[in-house]
């Protein structure tokens, strides 16, 4: 958790940068990745070099070679170590003519450090900013990975304007809601094939290490966590450089973000190849049939990137494997021939298992959409009982454009750190909902008019629409109103009159 120090140092440098005159919040992010980039290489080669050291070896991995670059510049001097003391315009010149073409180079060499670093730019001019930012992001006190991963999701956090293409930040509680729901195994192979900052890789990581710890203990399993275990893929190059650096600052150092139109190309060499997909896709848009990937097509007719997503999570996911993924409510109830065919895919040749209903506001300020979280297990020849709904009215955050806080830190999030009351369950569904879904047999037995309860595969598929809104099912509770008929009013008023007339009469005789 950052203390408020670090949160006022972070807010400091984003400061820096508008005053000097970058003001997009994602040049701002993506320039502050380069930078923490350089920094984390150099962090790299220091460790290696005490390595070395201590063992009286060579350097064996060495990220700066030695001797100088083809401009003659020592590559010494591209150290975040050593030009973090230039004046600032000899370390503007060092970096912007220096540092980033070695970046571009570590990415034309293939290396896994400078894989999304291709195109990497300097993106401002003034000499006096880039010292200003160097300076306080050296006096962010980054020594654990915690700390690394945190600053970063406080930086992401900043991303206020990011909603083009559909794209938006899937807040941190609920991802880790959905993590916690589908609890990541050492064996899964786990990817986003949306991956925009890489949330949703970075929480499963987390889950993995505090449920897990022993994975990191073994080589072969090691070795899968780090190397072969997350997956991710964006069309969007700079999400790719941003959600790469949170997977190393979260101490992944060699996961699998790259370049992918998901939904544009074939996917016969992925088919089949993954065993757990978190995903929160873009909604917004329709693509043409000639730049749709075929095998898409097959599952569901359709423009729309919504349905062609959940076409696409059934070709990715192997025989067995589970998927806990946002649509838009219109996924849920869309009454077109593909809306309804992909529904019907889930329910009569999957196991569909649950429904989660979030409330419209929950990624206020982005959009307002309504969505809900669907979860189920590709099987290809069914499994589908009873379908699990859960209409979560509140994430413990206002639902307008400031998502305030509800309650204390304490008492937020899916794992909250005291036992929230009744009134408190208003404002924060989310460990109800976890609770629920790990008693997931007691819900046979709670009415229409809970807050959660089951529905039959056989009332679903009535009709043949597969229609899964949760207000289809939901029954609501009505107080029973008794009604009197006219002569039962005028009799209850004679009675009342008489017993009236007697007390007036009694008074009579008291005063009398």
């Amino acid at each position: 958790m950052l203390t408020g120090h670090i949160r006022n140092q972070i807010d400091a440098i984003w400061n820096a940068f508008w005053s000097g005159g970058v003001s997009n919040p994602l040049a701002v992010i993506e320039q502050l990745t380069f930078l923490m980039f350089i920094k984390r290489l150099d962090d790299i080669q220091t460790l290696e070099e005490s390595k070395a050291e201590a063992l009286g070896k060579p350097v064996a991995r060495r990220i700066f070679p030695e001797g100088a670059d083809d401009k003659g510049e020592p590559y010494s001097n591209l150290r975040w170590s050593r030009f973090k003391h230039f004046e600032a315009r000899e370390m503007m010149r060092v970096v912007d003519e220096h540092v980033f073409p070695f970046l571009r180079q570590l990415g034309e060499t293939g290396s896994s450090y400078g894989a999304h670093m291709k195109d990497a730019r300097l993106g401002f001019s003034n000499a006096s900013l880039l010292a200003r930012v160097v300076e306080m992001l050296g006096q962010i006190e980054m020594d654990d990975r915690d700390t690394k991963g945190d600053v970063y999701e406080y930086m992401l956090g900043k991303i206020a304007t990011a909603g083009t293409n559909g794209q938006f930040r899937t807040p941190r509680h609920i991802i880790k809601l959905m993590v916690n729901l589908m609890a990541p195994q050492p064996n899964d192979v786990i990817t986003d094939p949306a991956a925009g900052t890489c949330g949703f890789l970075v929480e499963a990581a987390e889950y993995i290490r505090d449920h897990h710890p022993q994975m990191l203990r073994n080589k072969e399993t090691r070795d899968h966590f780090h190397n072969g275990m997350f997956h991710g893929f964006d069309f969007d190059n700079t999400m790719l450089r941003i959600g790469a650096m949170n997977m190393v600052l979260h101490g992944i150092e060699n996961a699998n973000v790259s370049y992918r139109d998901s939904l544009a190309e074939e996917h016969n060499g992925d088919a089949g190849k993954y065993s757990l997909i978190l995903a929160n896709p873009p909604f917004a848009g329709s693509l043409d049939y000639d730049t749709t990937a075929k095998d898409l097509l097959k599952l569901a007719k359709t423009k729309k990137t919504e349905l062609l997503f959940v076409a696409l999570f059934l070709r990715l996911l192997r025989t067995g494997g589970r998927a806990a993924v946002i649509v838009p409510d219109g996924v849920l109830f869309g009454s077109s021939t593909a809306h309804k065919a992909i529904r019907k895919e889930l329910v009569e040749k999957h196991k569909l298992e649950a429904i989660i209903k979030l409330p419209s506001g929950v990624f206020r300020p982005y959009a307002g959409v309504s969505c809900a979280i669907v979860i189920f297990t590709k099987t290809g020849v069914g499994g589908t009982e009873d379908v699990w709904f859960y209409d979560m009215t509140a994430d413990g955050y206002s639902l307008d454009d400031r998502r305030s806080p509800l309650l204390d830190e304490s008492k937020l999030g899916v794992e909250p750190v005291e036992v929230l009351t009744e009134a408190e369950h208003a404002k924060n569904n989310l460990p109800d909902i976890l609770a629920r879904w790990n008693a997931i047999g007691m819900e046979v037995e709670r009415p229409r008019t809970a807050q959660s309860f089951m529905v039959p595969k056989s009332e679903i598929a009535e009709g043949g629409a597969y229609d899964l809104s949760l207000n289809r099912y939901k029954e609501i509770e009505h107080e029973e109103v008794t009604h009197q008929s006219p002569a039962e009013i005028i009799a209850e008023l004679r009675a009342l009159e008489a017993e009236i007339a007697e007390g007036l009469k009694r008074l009579e005789e008291m005063l009398g």
